[in-house]
């Protein structure tokens, strides 16, 4: 009944507004009051009821169902009166008003697991289970207005818990009957009620033949894995002499390379800090998805969210975006850098067909299997009240094929809204061999090409916000979810760190193994400009978060956007440098820290299924939960520790065997150009995650150093 309760306070501070006299509040109070033991109003409702009220909102004759209704609910009935166990939980499971509906829970989840474990044998034939449901009301439809953004906050659901042969319509009758009686209320169906979208039991739906096909697939690519280790480990002595197929499906060989740590320390051709700044970066990801994860959980306290939203600390969750310009930088840099030096190797031929097709093997699969245990597996591995209808379902449903083409940043289709990242850097993939062959023909000239379309996509995003007035600050009632699409999902809005990092993989291609002497003034000065760019892309925007301050105006925003678009890859490619040359110092360290290897290597299949993790732990809940900065960084780090160990197995059983079959695409000739080479075992190892967040770019060099010589 969090609805009309929702419904009746917000009422009520409408007439305090309009100096309501005290006693009417009162009055409106004590009305409220009544609906504290709504289950039970709800089970005296029926104790008399007939066919002719199950069947007296349409004017029908009474079906089957009707007739099964009725008997179930008579035997409910007189049960309740007999203090039967099973029928006092079955009531015991309803929700009632919730607690701090003023700070924003709109949701009473009742029992779940009490109601669906009711399974009673009644008679021989006559057995009656629990269904379990949402009651929604929606404030908006009440009140006559729209709501606009407000909208999803102002729908309040309470859990209701009925004999499964009863569906959604019978229930409704039920209770307009209990708000006509106990308030006096008339609320039009559209506007409360419960749909049977809503319902569970615990009954599950039979397996359809896409879901049997998946866990058949699963089950096959893990037999197969078995088998592969369990020769590699008692029939293989020696590791070198396994075969191609054995190798590409053992566990323990490609755990080996997972794991794997190298040292590059006497290869200065080795970007060693991509790894840290990869795997930051993906932490990153994470743990700004998380807030979105809780966000869409049953919260007590979801109204925090604007104190929230003007601390410092925010700042780092709302501008998360720039983790993913991180990745940007870096696909764009490996793409030029590897792709260049192996042109230099095969007199500047590129096989585009096979470079396409060995990036396709890379990525598509995995992420065709997890929209298939996305759409097919979410509700067979967990269950919870809020599991029944989870983010991007029915668009996988229908429109899982934009995301396997990459296009699905230009359509509304949001079947694992993550993957927009893919499509981005795939479609910049597709271009790169244009660059590539300009830089590798015209150099500088290729070059002052790309910076002057730099500076043209920089002048398009300037001028589409301020064109359409288009906002992204999302606490000052300016945000709109077209800006997102326009402004965020576009690939042309995120060519340009991609842009930079393309043309800094240029400038360290020319410069292969030159050492740069530099005063303690210029590191000085690189580091503080670097700090600076930095700190100003994520906290720029802070005084204009104050709820006291004036919207930030458009032209602001738009500077704000289109330059931190430019000076966030600007500054990446000063810690690249830096670490490069041997002024990294402290963070050269950190970044370049063996121990992000393995990580980086998993981290294309982290980026997939951490999603699939936070949005199934947070939906799973049985219980409100309470919003704040401490709780998310708790489920932060249980979601990612799940997401490694699910990645971990997701890698070993498809990534993996499937990278593996890659190799017998390779052109086996002149194996050497990539031994010879000092500068693949660093693009390798480091594209080969070279998307975190974005995993995209993944095995990058793989691709293209195989493939060029072609």
């Amino acid at each position: 009944m969090v609805n009309i309760a929702g419904f009746i306070l917000l009422c009520g501070l409408v007439l305090v507004s309009a100096t309501q006299q005290q006693d009417e509040l009162h009055n409106n109070f004590q009305r409220i009051k009544q609906l504290q033991n709504f289950g039970f109003k709800f089970a005296d409702s029926f104790q008399n009821v007939t066919l002719s009220d199950i069947s007296s909102a349409d004017s029908r004759l009474p079906n089957e169902q009707d007739l099964l209704c009725l008997r179930d609910l008579t035997l409910f009935s007189n049960a309740l009166r007999n203090g039967q166990l099973w029928a006092l939980k079955m009531i015991d499971a309803w929700g009632s008003i919730p607690s701090g509906i003023l700070t924003g829970n709109k949701y009473d989840l009742g029992n779940y697991d009490e109601c669906l474990n009711i399974n009673k044998d009644l008679s021989e034939g006559v057995t009656i289970r629990g269904k379990y449901c949402f009651l929604q009301t929606s404030l908006g439809a009440i009140l006559g207005s729209e709501l606009g953004a407000l909208e999803a906050l102002s729908k309040i659901k309470t859990a209701t818990c009925f004999p499964a042969s009863c569906s959604a319509a019978h229930m409704n009758l039920f209770v307009s009957q209990v708000l006509q009686r106990v308030l006096n209320l008339e609320i039009p169906s559209t506007a409360m009620g419960i749909s049977d979208s809503s319902c569970q039991t615990s009954e599950s739906e039979p397996w359809d033949g896409l879901t049997i096909f998946t866990i058949v697939l699963l089950s096959l690519m893990g037999a197969i894995v078995a088998v592969a280790t369990l020769y590699d480990y008692f029939f293989c002595e020696n590791q070198n002499k396994l075969p191609t197929i054995a190798k590409a499906f053992s566990a323990r060989a490609n755990s080996r390379a997972l794991f794997r740590i190298v040292d590059y320390s006497s290869n200065p051709n080795v970007i060693t800090c991509l790894d840290g700044i990869r795997c930051l970066s993906l932490f990153w990801v994470v743990y700004c998805h998380e807030y979105t994860a809780r966000l869409s959980s049953a919260n007590l306290n979801i109204f925090h969210i604007v104190s929230w939203s003007e601390q410092a600390f925010t700042s780092f969750i709302l501008h998360g975006f720039f983790s993913v310009d991180s990745f940007f930088f870096i696909g764009g840099l490996l793409v030029a850098l590897i792709a260049l030096r192996t042109m230099d190797k095969t007199k500047g031929k590129l096989n585009v067909p096979l470079m396409y097709l060995h990036r396709l093997i890379r990525i598509v699969p995995i992420v065709a299997v997890a929209i298939l245990v996305y759409t097919k597996l979410m509700t067979v591995l967990a269950n919870g009240p809020l599991l029944q209808d989870f983010s991007g379902k029915e668009a996988c449903e229908n429109g899982w094929y934009w995301t396997l083409l990459f296009v699905n940043n230009y359509t509304n289709a949001t079947c694992l809204g993550h993957t927009w990242y893919l499509s981005v850097d795939m479609q910049l993939f597709i271009l790169s061999p244009i660059l590539l062959i300009s830089l590798y023909k015209w150099g500088k000239k290729a070059a002052a090409g790309i910076f002057v379309l730099i500076v043209l996509l920089s002048g398009c995003l300037f001028a589409t916000m301020m064109v359409n007035n288009y906002s992204m600050m999302f606490f000052q009632g300016l945000f709109n979810f077209d800006s997102m699409n326009k402004m965020y999902f576009a690939t042309h809005t995120h060519a340009t760190p991609w842009l930079i990092g393309f043309l800094f993989g240029y400038f360290l291609y020319l410069n292969k193994g030159k050492r740069f002497q530099l005063s303690w003034i210029s590191v000085w000065s690189g580091w503080i400009l670097c700090l600076a760019m930095i700190f100003t892309s994520i906290f720029a925007l802070y005084p204009a978060a104050q709820s006291s301050t004036p919207p930030l105006s458009t032209l602001a925003e738009s500077f704000y956007y289109t330059l931190t678009r430019v000076g966030w890859p600007m500054a990446l490619c000063w810690v690249v440098f830096a670490c490069m040359q041997g002024y990294g110092g402290l963070a050269n360290s950190v970044l370049s820290a063996p121990v992000w290897q393995p990580l980086s290597r998993l981290s294309y299949s982290i980026y997939i299924w951490h999603l699939f993790i936070q949005e199934m732990n947070a939906k799973s809940t049985r219980t409100n939960t309470y919003f704040s900065d401490y709780q998310v960084m708790l489920g932060f780090w249980s979601d990612i520790g799940i997401s490694m160990i699910a990645a971990y197995l997701l890698y070993l059983v498809i990534e993996a065997p499937i990278g593996g079959l890659d190799n017998f695409l390779r052109p086996q000739k002149k194996p050497s150009v990539v031994q010879k080479s000092t500068s693949y075992p660093v693009q390798m190892n480091s594209e080969k995650k070279a998307d975190g967040n974005g995993p995209s770019a993944l095995k990058e060099t793989e691709t293209i150093a195989q493939t060029i010589s072609a």
